[in-house]
Protein backbone atom coordinates (compact mmCIF):
# COMPACT_ATOMS: atom_id res chain seq x y z
CA UNK A 1 0.00 0.00 0.00
CA UNK A 2 1.57 3.29 -1.10
CA UNK A 3 1.07 6.56 0.69
CA UNK A 4 0.79 9.77 -1.26
CA UNK A 5 3.93 11.56 -2.35
CA UNK A 6 4.49 14.44 0.08
CA UNK A 7 6.49 17.42 -1.16
CA UNK A 8 9.16 18.75 1.20
CA UNK A 9 11.62 21.61 0.96
CA UNK A 10 14.26 19.24 -0.43
CA UNK A 11 12.12 16.89 -2.49
CA UNK A 12 9.19 14.48 -2.27
CA UNK A 13 8.88 11.63 0.21
CA UNK A 14 6.71 8.57 -0.37
CA UNK A 15 6.25 5.47 1.79
CA UNK A 16 5.10 1.96 0.86
CA UNK A 17 3.73 -0.40 3.51
CA UNK A 18 3.55 -4.16 3.49
CA UNK A 19 0.68 -5.30 5.68
CA UNK A 20 -0.12 -8.81 6.85
CA UNK A 21 -2.97 -9.77 9.17
CA UNK A 22 -3.69 -6.10 9.88
CA UNK A 23 -0.10 -5.35 10.95
CA UNK A 24 2.64 -3.33 9.30
CA UNK A 25 5.46 -5.78 8.55
CA UNK A 26 7.62 -3.46 6.47
CA UNK A 27 7.73 0.25 5.73
CA UNK A 28 9.84 1.32 2.76
CA UNK A 29 10.59 4.86 1.66
CA UNK A 30 10.28 4.53 -2.11
CA UNK A 31 11.03 8.20 -2.79
CA UNK A 32 12.99 10.69 -0.71
CA UNK A 33 15.47 13.53 -1.27
CA UNK A 34 18.70 12.08 -2.65
CA UNK A 35 19.91 14.49 -5.30
CA UNK A 36 22.82 15.97 -3.37
CA UNK A 37 25.56 14.53 -1.21
CA UNK A 38 24.08 16.10 1.91
CA UNK A 39 20.64 14.62 1.13
CA UNK A 40 22.15 11.18 0.66
CA UNK A 41 24.20 11.46 3.85
CA UNK A 42 21.27 12.57 6.00
CA UNK A 43 18.80 10.09 4.58
CA UNK A 44 21.22 7.17 4.72
CA UNK A 45 20.67 7.14 8.48
CA UNK A 46 17.24 8.84 8.77
CA UNK A 47 15.26 6.58 6.44
CA UNK A 48 16.26 3.26 8.09
CA UNK A 49 15.42 4.73 11.53
CA UNK A 50 12.01 5.91 10.36
CA UNK A 51 11.29 2.55 8.74
CA UNK A 52 12.22 0.57 11.85
CA UNK A 53 10.28 2.89 14.12
CA UNK A 54 7.18 2.54 11.92
CA UNK A 55 7.15 -1.24 12.31
CA UNK A 56 7.72 -0.94 16.05
CA UNK A 57 5.03 1.72 16.54
CA UNK A 58 2.49 0.22 14.12
CA UNK A 59 1.38 3.80 13.47
CA UNK A 60 2.54 7.14 12.09
CA UNK A 61 3.58 8.22 15.59
CA UNK A 62 7.30 8.15 14.85
CA UNK A 63 9.85 10.60 16.17
CA UNK A 64 11.52 13.24 14.04
CA UNK A 65 15.07 12.22 13.23
CA UNK A 66 17.50 14.93 14.33
CA UNK A 67 18.94 16.68 11.29
CA UNK A 68 16.23 15.26 9.01
CA UNK A 69 13.17 17.28 10.02
CA UNK A 70 11.81 17.82 6.50
CA UNK A 71 12.27 14.18 5.53
CA UNK A 72 10.70 13.05 8.82
CA UNK A 73 7.68 15.29 8.32
CA UNK A 74 7.19 14.14 4.72
CA UNK A 75 7.66 10.51 5.75
CA UNK A 76 5.00 10.79 8.47
CA UNK A 77 2.56 12.44 6.04
CA UNK A 78 2.97 9.73 3.42
CA UNK A 79 2.92 7.02 6.09
CA UNK A 80 -0.36 8.30 7.52
CA UNK A 81 -1.89 8.34 4.03
CA UNK A 82 -0.84 4.71 3.50
CA UNK A 83 -2.24 3.71 6.91
CA UNK A 84 -5.52 5.47 6.12
CA UNK A 85 -5.74 3.84 2.68
CA UNK A 86 -5.16 0.41 4.28
CA UNK A 87 -7.87 1.15 6.88
CA UNK A 88 -5.51 0.35 9.75
CA UNK A 89 -6.38 1.70 13.15
CA UNK A 90 -2.83 2.10 14.46
CA UNK A 91 -1.96 2.79 18.10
Amino acid sequence: MNGTSVPTRYGPVQVRLTIRNGRIVTATAIDYPSSGGRDRAINSYAIPLLQRETVAAQSAHVDTVSGATYTSDGYRGSLQAAIDAAHLKGK
